[in-house]
């Protein structure tokens, strides 16, 4: 057991900085005036103190002054005007001299508060102070000033700037005076000290946000004071940029406390004399009153301290009484006997907390954990009430009786694993709770924290024993262990009898949002208010349990997601989480407890589902009826057939395909055309759009890593000759659609094709393609090619598309078309909460089928060129070593151009001599002089008279210029030949400067070794360097890369991991690379003649993020309808990288360029996601744990890593628990509407990240958020607005429900550039609860998307006038008529409209009626018959004209 011995010279020092930091509490009224203000947020400034400026020095009549002796100091404290009260703490600065009438401080004060009011001023005082003969000073006030800091309008912010204020005669006493209560302008009252001054700057300081919980309010520091949590910092001032400590996490379990000489004599003592107190204080009543006071409840408030304020809102839990040997948290045993009425139960004797409590706290000696015990008592409100200890007249009261305080960072921190006992202190002793403590009549020392005597002795006081752990080492249990195991205490708990004193009690479970805490706490605090809130605790589930509107769960057909182009195929399930990070709080600090609750925003982001392999299932997939086959084999579309003219075979999607990957590599036809026709669409009746919706739609998808396609606008054909069922759809056939608008006369359909051949594989790419076929499933999104709006998304398999040693292969896949949707639960009108329905009601997401693709995949096997048939299948190893080639031959001399490197032909030669040539007659051409007139010598450019050649060509220029009547003099001539020479003077410098720049060129590339490499995002292409010493002697080369993405890997482990992975059989050396201070690269070290490998990697997690613009693509001219427009694919850019081996004397000794060669990626899962414009969009994804499938449980083998294509998104993962469930955390920045960031994350499962396991193509759609709240049944107007671009545009509005949201205008209309257009909304919508909906504006000449809005819908239910039952037989087809009066309220004549929310359940004899005033109409009403038994609620409204609802009726259907 830990004792408290040591703690007492630690507890002096905090309590020096405890009653240092002691503070004077501002007005009430001002805090409630603050509040009502809004201003109840706490900002942070900064106030700096310059210099101050006096005349003459202050004199003093009082005191006799030594100029030399008298120093100067600032005192600065906070004052309210209006209630003349100072408050906080004076801030006294360090002293100064004057000189020259200049006291110069330069100090810096920090502070914050939330009494931003013009009341709230700032006073400085100048003192002087002289030394006594005792040593001590004598402070004398000097003068004073006052700081306004607020303007006169209480919302408006602090005025920054500089100050220059002027000094008063007198105290800040004078404040304080009566006459100055009600004076509006006191200054004038004040008279100004002439010619002295104070500087000073005041301003915000937002910095002091992230500390504001280690500083209590109203607090003026400088910034060298000392705040446990606060890092300190190298410039001496720790307040100018904040740095925090790191919390760390404690748990605090097997919590008792001991009262002497036993708690039920403690009590019972207690109660006497609280008893005879109130006998004492009040009239004597009936018999028994006089003990009518008994103890409800025992609580314990916990919270950390640093010596000036408690870092977090102290805890409140509930203490039971326990036997003297259930200590800290009884176990099973303990509660099942306590449970067992029949054994005897012995008296408590200690006061115990079954629960854990965990804490966060930072590593610094002066922070403190505070206990404080506080009983709640209940006593009669009246003189002579005679009621019962539990009646309502009851009222309750609060009482401290001991609080105690434990260091646990003090030296030494012994307390680790050990039972911690601490002595609880009573009496009139300043506490950090402000509260007065209870003592009783023994002496004062026992009552003090005076360390405990020696085990044995006779001394016994109160004490708290508990045990405190790191949070930290606790890492390795099960956070759902742990939450088990809590729940089943609660259980325990609540099925224990409630003690006779404390009366009946109800658990409450909730959760704070700011930190993890386990305990309980009984409702009796809403009889009896505490300083600080109550908690309530929860052992719910772990946040992502909750009811968050997961985005990335696309439905019950979907619950998995499979990674299939990984490494091991363990990683087969993927589970998604949408997390709320828009709120207050860290969401990666609050993943890592159990029971915290994170509060949801009022928008739920929205987006398309997530296809996998797991949707095409026969419970997902439907089947097609014989007349939908035979309409569709009706329509002629093109047959799939293979190289001979035969037609392909037929594959059944719905039968598993055998998959065998030595029969695909040694398929003679290595070549494969894959055929992708896209036939017809069926739709689906959808609420809210018409029967003929959608009319045109266009496809989105990417296969493999070709480019994205985007189809053109094709049209759904409906058959007039073909009688259907209304329950039986016939698919509607696809046609292209011409620029004219007709619809194309040609094949019906659309096939896109992509050809794989060895022309387009890379080297041992063969395999990786077979793999993804056979496992992968490929995501297309349908849009509506009129809006622009999203329809729905599927996926097909490609498995079918496996040959098999067979010629050509298809089959026909019908596909379902989902969308998620996000509802909210119902809210009623009348509540009182409709405010904060959307903010706090769970979200359901359904899953709505949109329609069925029919769409036919096939594969043509093409035979290739035999010679080249294996390049693409086998992957040498050979291939990743780079040798540099041998050069033999040495220079042979002429041109030293950069195309003669290693060997110079004669064209080259013949080349490089006619330029040089031209390079000559330059000066020729400039004066219009032909080549043929100068001398034959000219072309002897090697003889030792060249120089003087290059004068005589110069003088005929200078002759045929004269010849032209230009007569030169002497001296012109003279001024003419030095031009000459000056310019022949250049010449040869610039030939010297070319002749060593083109020697040095020479030379490098004599040493350079060209490297092709093909790239992928986020894949790491392993290569080695063989690098040669050509010297004698030993070098130590420096390694150089100019691009940081081509490094080299000095680590042995991932040089061994790249070595198997690539099946390398070269040489590997441990630790052969070292660093040094100030190199460019890691450096190594060479024998004379030796050759090494040094290994390289290239990895690019970047790319290009431009897309095509939204909307249907148009076909060029020439073109049939049987293509599809494929978009530039997003690849890493192509570039060059060069690698310098430099030798000891700095020189390059071998360089190996790199020239990267983009090559597309492969796309694994798409995912669309709407969110409002300009703000971050914040989510989590979860992944499961990593299970490796040989058994070995490798900590590096489990690492998950992941990497974004866009550096400025933020993209992070950990593992908190070994074990457990890992998050992937997304931050993407807002951008305005319609705006669609792409981007790409990466998923390793490596811990070297060689190669992605899955790339996921994220595209999030920004548009303009609006807020709409309304009743069903109940039309209601919202007015948007559009804005004109800069040319003009012909636009027109789509919803994305036409029946429930209408928009005004309704069709094309002109907007004229920077013109603004008002749009009008009319909603009306017939179920409660939250809704998304969308409006696009398109530009229908382009095609193109203006602008987009995020119709966030509250919808409310109504109030309902009457009710009504009905019974409805079942089968027979009959159905039911029934009648409802309606009344007219109105004296005049009116006319409704009557209006259902389930129009196919129920229909009316009259839509709309007329009555006259106060009269009555009959309503007929006809119920449909229905198949199945069951219930339905159908409500009734009855509209007037503006589709305003009048009243409204509920009739619960029953089909029996």
């Amino acid at each position: 057991m830990v004792q408290t011995e040591d703690t007492s010279t630690m507890e002096e020092g905090w309590r020096e900085v405890f009653e240092r930091s002691r503070l004077v509490p501002p007005p009430s009224h001002t805090v409630r005036l603050a509040a009502e203000s809004h201003l109840a947020q706490s900002h942070g400034f900064q106030l700096s103190l310059s210099r101050l400026t006096a005349a003459q020095p202050p004199q003093s009549p009082e005191m006799p002054e030594v100029e030399e002796d008298l120093t100067y100091q600032l005192r600065v404290t906070l004052f309210d005007e209006n209630h003349q009260h100072f408050f906080g703490k004076t801030w006294k600065s360090p002293t100064q001299k004057m000189k020259n009438g200049k006291i110069s401080f330069n100090e810096v004060i920090y502070f914050h508060t939330s009494l931003r009011l013009p009341s709230t001023v700032v006073v400085l005082e100048l003192v002087s102070l002289s030394p006594r003969p005792d040593s001590s000073q004598q402070a004398l006030g000097r003068g004073f000033t006052v700081l306004e800091l607020f303007t006169n309008r209480p919302e408006a912010q602090a005025a920054d700037g500089n100050r220059r204020l002027n000094l008063h005669h007198g105290s800040p006493r004078i404040l304080l005076h009566p006459q100055l209560q009600d004076t509006t302008d006191y200054r004038s009252l004040l008279k100004t000290i002439d010619g002295t001054h104070l500087d000073c700057v005041v301003k915000k300081h937002p910095a002091l946000v992230s500390m504001m919980h280690l500083l209590p309010e109203n607090v003026l520091v400088s910034g060298d004071e000392n705040i446990p949590g606060l890092a300190a910092s190298p410039t001496g001032d720790a307040l100018l940029r904040p740095q925090l400590l790191k919390m760390l996490p404690f748990t605090l379990n097997r919590l008792t406390i001991s009262l002497q000489p036993s708690l039920e004599k403690f009590e019972s003592q207690l109660l006497q004399l609280i008893n005879a107190d109130c006998h004492n204080t009040k009239h004597p009543g009936p018999e028994g009153t006089q003990r009518a006071v008994v103890i409800q409840e025992r609580r314990l408030h916990v919270g950390v301290h640093n010596g000036w304020c408690f870092l977090d809102k102290p805890q409140v839990v509930v203490l039971e009484p326990l036997a003297s040997g259930a200590r800290g948290r009884a176990d099973s045993a303990s509660k099942q006997s306590t449970l067992d009425s029949t054994a005897p139960s012995p008296p408590p004797q200690i006061l115990g907390l079954r629960s854990n409590l965990e804490l966060q706290m930072t590593n610094h000696p002066a922070l403190a954990i505070v206990f404080q015990l506080e009983h709640v008592f209940s006593a009669p409100i009246g003189r002579e009430t005679m009621l019962s200890a539990t009646a309502s007249s009851r009222a309750a009261f609060l009482q401290c009786l001991r609080w105690g305080i434990f260091f646990p960072f003090q030296k030494p921190a012994d307390w680790r694993g050990e039972e911690i006992q601490l002595v609880l202190q009573g009496g009139a002793k300043s506490n950090p709770y402000g509260v007065m403590v209870y003592s009783t009549e023994m002496p004062a020392k026992t009552q003090s924290s005076v360390p405990l005597s020696a085990p044995g002795t006779a001394q016994v006081k109160d004490t708290l024993t508990f045990r405190l752990s790191s949070g930290l080492e606790k890492k390795a249990s099960s956070p759902k262990a742990s939450l088990r195991s809590r729940q089943e205490d609660v259980s325990h708990e609540r099925r224990l009898p409630s003690s006779p004193s404390q009366g009946q009690k109800l658990i409450a479970t909730a959760s704070s949002p700011e930190s993890p805490q386990g305990p309980r706490l009984s409702l009796s605090q809403l009889a009896a208010t505490s300083r600080y809130p109550t908690i309530s605790h929860s052992s719910s589930a772990l946040p992502w349990q909750q009811s968050f509107p997961s985005l990335l769960h696309p439905s019950p057909l979907a619950s998995a997601h499979q990674l299939s182009h990984v490494a091991c195929s363990a990683v087969s399930n993927i589970a998604h989480l949408e997390m709320d990070l828009q709120r207050e709080g860290d969401v990666l600090a609050s993943a890592q407890s159990e029971g915290d609750q994170l509060e949801e925003l009022p928008f739920a982001p929205f987006h398309a589902p997530v296809i996998t392999l797991g949707m095409n299932v026969p419970g997902s997939s439907s089947v097609s009826s014989r007349s939908s086959l035979a309409h569709l084999y009706s329509a002629g579309f093109p047959e799939i057939v293979d190289h001979s003219g035969q037609v392909a075979e037929v594959l059944d999607p719905t039968e598993p395909v055998p998959f065998d990957p030595q029969h695909e590599e040694t398929d003679l036809l290595q070549g494969n055309l894959l055929v992708f026709q896209f036939l017809a669409f069926t739709r689906i009746p959808t609420p809210g759009v018409g029967p003929d919706w959608p009319d045109n739609i266009h496809f989105t998808f990417q296969f493999y890593r070709f480019p994205p396609v985007t189809s053109q606008k094709l049209k759904l054909l409906n058959s007039d000759k073909v009688q259907h069922k209304p329950c039986d759809p016939l698919p509607c056939v696809l046609a292209s659609i011409n620029r004219d608008g007709t619809v194309n006369s040609g094949s019906p359909g659309l096939q896109v094709q992509f050809r794989v051949d060895d022309g387009f594989l890379r080297p041992g790419e063969k395999r990786w393609f077979l793999r993804y076929l056979a496992l992968h499933t490929m995501h297309i999104d349908i849009w509506d090619s009129e809006s622009l709006l999203l329809i729905g998304s599927t996926a097909i398999e490609l498995k079918y598309m496996l040959r098999q040693g067979k010629s050509a292969v298809q089959a026909l896949h019908e596909v379902e078309v989902l969308t998620t949707d996000y509802v909210g639960d119902d809210a009623l009108l009348m509540s009182a909460s409709v405010g904060q329905h959307s903010a706090s009601s769970p979200m359901t997401i359904r899953t709505i089928i949109r329609g069925h693709l029919h769409i036919r995949t096939g594969n043509i096997g093409c035979p290739v060129d035999p010679t080249r048939r294996r390049e693409a299948d086998v992957m040498l190893s050979s291939s990743y070593i780079i040798t540099p080639r041998q050069v033999t031959s040495g220079f042979r001399g002429g041109s030293l151009s950069s195309r003669n490197i290693l060997q110079l032909n004669a064209r080259n030669s013949a080349q490089a001599h006619r330029l040089e040539i031209d390079g000559d007659r330059v000066p020729l051409y400039r004066h219009r002089i032909r080549p043929d007139s100068v001398m034959p010598g000219e072309l002897k450019l090697n003889e030792p008279d060249g120089g003087r050649r290059k004068l005589d060509c110069m003088a005929a220029v200078h002759q045929r210029e004269a010849k032209e009547g230009v007569k030169a003099a002497n001296v012109t001539e003279q001024t003419s030949e030095a031009h000459l020479a000056r310019e022949l003077l250049q010449m040869k410098l610039s030939e010297e400067r070319n002749k060593s720049e083109g020697i040095a060129s020479m030379l490098s590339q004599a040493i350079t070794t060209q490297h092709l490499l093909y790239a992928g995002l986020g894949s790491a292409e392993y290569m080695e360097f063989v690098l040669k010493n050509p010297f004698n002697v030993p070098q130590t080369v420096t390694i150089h890369s100019d691009d940081p993405e081509l490094s080299v890997i000095t680590n042995t482990e991932e040089w061994r991991y790249f070595k198997a992975l690539t099946q390398t059989p070269t040489p590997l050396e441990e630790n052969m690379f070292h660093w040094e201070k100030g190199s460019p690269g890691p450096r190594v070290y060479l024998r004379p003649k030796e050759s090494i490998h040094i290994p390289l990697k290239y990895q690019s997690f970047l790319c290009d993020h431009t897309m095509a613009p939204q909307g249907p693509s148009f076909l060029p001219t020439g073109k049939g309808s049987q293509m599809a427009k494929k978009n530039q694919s997003n690849i890493v850019a192509a570039k060059t990288i060069k690698v310098t081996f430099k030798a000891d004397d700095g020189k390059p000794m071998a360089i190996c360029q790199v020239n990267v060669e983009p090559t597309p990626h492969v796309v694994n899962q798409t995912y669309r996601l709407y969110h409002p414009e300009l703000c971050f969009l914040k989510k989590a994804i979860r992944l499961p744990p990593w299970h490796d499938p040989t058994g070995v449980q490798d900590p590096d083998a489990t690492t998950i890593s992941v990497r974004c294509s866009d550096p400025n998104i933020i993209c992070q993962t950990r593992m908190l628990v070994p074990g457990e469930p890992q998050d992937v955390y997304l931050k993407v920045p807002g951008s305005p509407s319609p705006h669609i960031k792409m981007f790409f994350v990466m998923v390793f499962t490596d811990k070297w990240m060689a190669a992605p396991s899955q790339i996921w193509q994220i595209f999030v759609h920004f548009l303009e958020r609006v807020d709409v709240s309304c009743v069903t049944g109940q039309r209601t107007c919202q007015s948007l607005v559009l804005r004109g671009r800069q040319t003009v545009r012909k636009v027109k509005c789509f919803s994305s429900h036409p029946k429930e949201i209408q928009v005004d205008p309704e069709g094309v209309f002109v907007l004229p550039p920077s013109a603004v257009q008002e749009l009008q909304l009319k909603v009306q919508l017939w179920r409660a609860g939250s809704r998304f909906l969308f409006v696009n504006a398109v530009d229908v000449d382009n095609q193109r998307l203006i602008t987009a809005w995020l119709l966030c819908l509250n919808v409310h239910q109504p109030v309902l006038s009457k009710a009504f039952e009905v019974s409805v037989p079942v089968g027979g087809g009959r159905g039911s008529s029934k009648k409802i009066t309606y009344t007219n309220p109105y004296t005049s004549s009116r006319t409704f409209l009557l209006r259902s929310d389930h129009p196919d359940l129920l229909q009316f004899k009259e839509d709309q009626f007329q009555v006259s005033g106060g009269q009555s109409y009959t309503i007929g009403l006809r119920f449909a018959p229905s198949q199945s038994p069951g219930s339905v609620k159908i409500h009734v409204y009855v509209n007037n004209l503006e589709e305003k609802t009048e009243e409204t009726f509920v009739v619960n259907v029953n089909y029996s």
